[in-house]
């Protein structure tokens, strides 16, 4: 059976007036990125961009040319982080373009990102920038608000139902009341339902999907919780590598094959949860203290990793067959599936041959 790879798209590539204030003017997440400097001897930074360069996703251009490098790649379509805050969205400019202009052709479902906004760049309660407040009554404003994306032809579905997911669920009051709002309003517009998943991200949101409803949980990559339990920085320091990054020693590091193969080895839940693959983990560039650095990535761990997680998933139906891979454009967190200067187009040429076993073994040929 084929599956279909979905990449998070991350929109922070474009100025807009609440980070003008909190953090300069024409700031966008390449600030970060060209910031970043390599701590240790083989620290692969800074990030930077080669294929479509330093883009600005204000020039639809930029969009065109990402849907052209992930198809022919065989990423099936993009997962959008969308910001919504009671009312208040952010950073919706580029999905409100693809679907105002109706192009480019390529599937896309958004993730409601439902965490602060901080200075912290953490999702946490400490230097608030932007906070996430949640009521019935914008429940329905939100879902309402989402309706026309939803209705787009190219929006991605099962059986009809959009694709919709939350990447924090356990933060919601209840969330099992606000997955039955959703799906109340989405039976008064005429469809026929919603696809309604949680991410896995956080140990409060590990087997929420039955308990509240959704339809199927998204594993989230990396899942720090396997590399090891509890999530202490004494413990982490008894497993993760140490080095003396000086005024940054509090940064955490491990081996990228140690996490993949902690991942792989997951039990499997009961019920039905998508598996999640990262080509790369680095976020030094937004966090100058307490970042986790994965080292030791290439195009072919990568491979290794998303082969086993596709060999391992069998889709209990045609249309609930996704793989998700975090990420496409998450540069700052050294996440990105987008060529690099020192890796080009490697990554991408791993993810098509899985997706393309049999174009790899004509190539060896």
């Amino acid at each position: 059976m084929i599956h279909r790879f979905l990449a998070f798209y991350l929109p922070q590539f474009h100025p807009i007036p609440e980070n003008d204030i909190w953090w300069g003017k024409g700031f966008t997440e390449w600030t970060n990125v060209t910031k970043a400097k390599p701590l240790f001897n083989g620290h692969y930074q800074p990030h930077l961009p080669s294929d479509l360069g330093f883009y600005d996703l204000r020039l639809f251009e930029t969009q065109e040319a990402q849907a052209a490098l992930a198809k022919e790649y065989g990423i099936y379509g993009f997962c959008y982080y969308h910001y919504w805050f009671n009312g208040r969205q952010v950073l919706e400019r580029p999905v409100d373009e693809i679907i105002a202009r109706r192009k480019p052709d390529f599937p896309f479902c958004l993730c409601w990102a439902n965490e602060n906004w901080t200075r912290l760049w953490n999702g946490g309660d400490r230097e608030i920038l932007l906070q996430q407040s949640y009521s019935a009554e914008d429940d329905i404003a939100h879902i309402q608000r989402l309706m026309p994306i939803f209705k787009d032809r190219r929006y991605i579905r099962v059986d009809g139902r959009p694709l919709f997911l939350v990447y924090r669920a356990s933060r919601l009051p209840d969330p099992a009341a606000t997955v039955c709002r959703w799906r109340e309003q989405a039976a008064k517009t005429g469809l026929p339902g919603l696809y309604l998943c949680n991410v896995e991200s956080f140990s409060t949101d590990h087997g929420l999907a039955p308990k509240a409803g959704f339809d199927a949980a998204v594993e989230f990559a990396p899942d720090w919780r396997v590399l090891p339990p509890p999530l202490g920085r004494k413990h982490w320091r008894l497993r993760f590598l140490t080095r003396n990054f000086g005024p940054w020693e509090n940064n955490r590091i491990c081996r990228y094959a140690d996490l993949r193969d902690a991942m792989l080895a997951k039990p499997r839940p009961q019920y039905l949860r998508y598996p999640g693959v990262t080509p790369m983990w680095d976020n030094t560039a937004r966090r100058k203290e307490d970042a986790i650095i994965l080292t030791d990535s290439t195009p072919e761990k990568y491979e290794s990793w998303l082969r086993h997680a596709v060999q391992n998933f069998q889709p209990p139906s045609s249309e609930e067959n996704f793989v998700f891979i975090n990420a496409w454009n998450e540069w700052a967190e050294g996440n990105h599936l987008e060529p690099c200067q020192k890796w080009g187009r490697a990554y991408l040429e791993a993810t098509k041959h899985v997706f393309c076993p049999s174009e790899e073994e004509d190539t060896k040929a």
